[in-house]
């Protein structure tokens, strides 16, 4: 296979699976074993595709939350969007500082994808024999921006799922309005997050090595992942007013599964 086609594979992985309960990085994990290992600044740079995918899907809802802001429902609405974003970020910034973080191979993967099924089930099960809710709490915030740091520590995780399903359980029980409230806090955390990656890829010295990065490859990639991100956070929005994430937990469980049969334990 070609390194251009390959680099396109990525992109479209990339996309498809940074916002679905599904973990990213397990999938990357499993393609880049076959699609060979790519640079920090590669992964870097579609996980920003992704992001400006979702920023396209919401632009409506940021513009009328930035030009409503004398309605006090805004306001507390971006309120606790930022509130669950720096609390990712106080408490998710010493915790990477200190190297608090499983690496990124194949059991702790896989594992963080089974155990993240059955965190999908239970809180299913919970949110629905509770009334439908819309209200996104402060404590639904504050446990938002904890499940963000807790997804960063367990790769596999997804910090999409890790926080859906924390706003489920703590209140938020209506999927989509959970949904949205954690995409959106999704946009400052993984800009943020990418912006720290590049600093941290250039102060360690590793930006020399952005010379040989093959840009025509990396271009398409961020593109594939900007347009199939686009249309998996739309059809996700949809799909989840009229079914339950349950079919992403039975998949979580059965690739993370398959994970542990066969692929090696280091790879």
């Amino acid at each position: 296979m070609s390194d251009t086609l390959a680099a396109l594979l990525l992109g479209i992985l990339e996309g498809l699976t940074e916002f679905l309960p599904v973990s990213s990085t397990g999938h990357l994990l499993i393609a880049q074993h076959w699609l060979g290992a790519r640079s920090d600044l590669f992964n870097i740079v579609i996980q920003a595709g992704a992001i400006l995918a979702i920023t396209l899907v919401f632009r409506e809802r940021l513009w009328s939350l930035a030009t409503g802001l004398r309605e006090r429902e805004n306001r507390l609405y971006l309120a606790k969007i930022g509130a669950a974003f720096l609390v990712t970020a106080l408490v998710g910034l010493p915790v990477r500082l200190l190297g608090w973080e499983l690496p990124e191979t194949v059991s702790p993967v896989a594992i963080a994808l089974i155990l993240g099924g059955i965190w999908i089930l239970f809180a299913e099960r919970i949110a629905a024999g509770r009334p439908p809710s819309t209200r996104v709490t402060w404590t639904v915030a504050i446990l938002v921006g904890l499940a963000q740091v807790l997804a960063g520590i367990f790769p596999g995780t997804s910090r999409s799922g890790a926080a859906i399903f924390m706003a489920m359980l703590a209140g938020t029980g209506q999927r989509s309005a959970a949904t949205e409230f954690v995409f959106l806090v999704g946009i400052p955390t993984m800009f943020a997050a990418s912006g720290y990656a590049v600093l941290e890829y250039f102060i360690k010295g590793s930006g020399g090595a952005a010379g040989g990065e093959a840009w025509g490859e990396l271009g398409l990639a961020f593109v594939a992942a900007s347009a199939t991100g686009f249309i998996a956070v739309r059809w996700l929005m949809g799909y989840i007013k009229q079914h339950s994430y349950a079919p992403f937990a039975f998949y979580r469980i059965a690739l993370g599964a398959a994970l542990l049969l066969w692929l090696p334990a280091g790879g």
